[in-house]
């Protein structure tokens, strides 16, 4: 049988022997005490990196997210994001189970929404509407195909948000990709947000884990809450070491699953069943399928030749390129998908 090709997501990637040694030579101690040196490490690494104060880590990037609108609001707040926003439509309802807080939301470019949109979406002062505490966007936009910000439209966000005494967090679960499709520095990104997600098991490969980055006094609310969400890990310090392993040397090959992407796109594009195709900026690539070829057939069709990628609304297919996947293996499942009978 053929081998297994996964493009379902980033997050499917397994360690690698050299991060699985790192793993197995970590020094840990109970990180509720304060106690496990990886995760110190990781967390003064990862603060470092984008000129911050402090950080913490978490088990998931939805912790990181929803501690972090947690943090910056109150019962009866009103969240500003994108209606393709990850915080909005993949983390259970989050922001009103937790924060019992109500949602804005923008209409962007591929999930990308400016300041001028944000403006709109403000709520004066007055006690029939929520207040608004919260500018949230996502970098690079899941459901937008791995879209990237235009920095100035970050740096106007950021204006706005101060000028209007708002917070702006950033959920960067895939930050690094568009720190190197657009050769961005993080501490860019450091100067303009209040806090930032950061995710260490999708394309930097680590098993498990996600930081929050942001002030001091942030960092250590953020602990209560973390604890409030049973998120307290005690030898944390293996998936640590995992992601230190990760930032230290997983960053820049990420410019390898996106060249992989785009050969993927290119090729697909030109199959007789896609009807569109974003072009992808990053990892993820996203197919419009024929309207006579529906998604359930379609992936049950990618199975039989052992490849699996996932159904992202309508008649949308999405492929995630990855560590796992080298250009052989783009190659191959390109081979495959074009003998495709549909």
């Amino acid at each position: 049988m053929n081998k297994l090709l996964d493009f379902r997501s980033d997050t499917v990637t397994k360690p690698s022997e050299a991060m699985l040694q790192a793993m197995v030579e970590a020094r840990v101690g109970d990180d509720v005490f304060g106690e496990d040196p990886s995760v110190k490490l990781l967390e003064n690494l990862s603060a470092a990196m984008f000129g911050m104060e402090s950080a913490i880590f978490c088990p998931s990037g939805t912790m990181t997210n929803q501690i972090a609108i947690k943090l910056h609001t109150q019962p009866g707040d009103e969240v500003i994001c994108d209606s393709k926003s990850h915080i909005y439509n993949y983390e259970g309802g989050g922001i009103a189970f937790n924060s019992m807080c109500s949602v804005a939301l923008a209409n962007g470019d591929r999930g990308r929404f400016n300041a001028t949109q944000a403006q709109e979406l403000i709520k004066k002062d007055d006690i029939h509407f929520p207040n608004t505490s919260l500018i949230s966007v996502e970098n690079t936009m899941n459901k937008g195909g791995g879209a990237c910000y235009d920095w100035k439209e970050l740096e106007e966000l950021s204006s706005l948000a101060k000028s209007q005494g708002l917070a702006f967090h950033l959920d960067g679960a895939r930050l690094f990709n568009a720190l190197v499709a657009k050769n961005e520095n993080p501490r860019q990104y450091g100067e303009i947000f209040d806090t930032i997600s950061i995710c260490l098991s999708k394309g930097l490969g680590a098993p498990v884990g996600s930081l929050l980055i942001g002030k001091t006094d942030h960092i250590k609310k953020a602990k209560r809450i973390r604890k409030a969400f049973g998120g307290g890990m005690r030898q944390a310090g293996f998936m640590a070491a995992a992601g230190i392993y990760a930032l230290e040397n997983n960053v820049e090959r990420l410019a390898t699953d996106h060249n992989n992407a785009k050969i993927l796109a290119s090729e697909l594009s030109k199959t007789s069943f896609v009807e569109q195709i974003i072009e992808p900026e990053t990892n993820i690539v996203i197919i419009t399928l024929k309207e006579l070829i529906t998604p359930e057939i379609f992936l049950d069709k990618l199975k039989e030749i052992n490849i699996q990628a996932v159904h992202f609304g309508g008649q949308n297919i999405r492929f995630v390129t990855h560590l796992d996947l080298n250009s052989n293996e783009i190659n191959e499942a390109i081979e495959r998908i074009k003998k495709l009978e549909l």
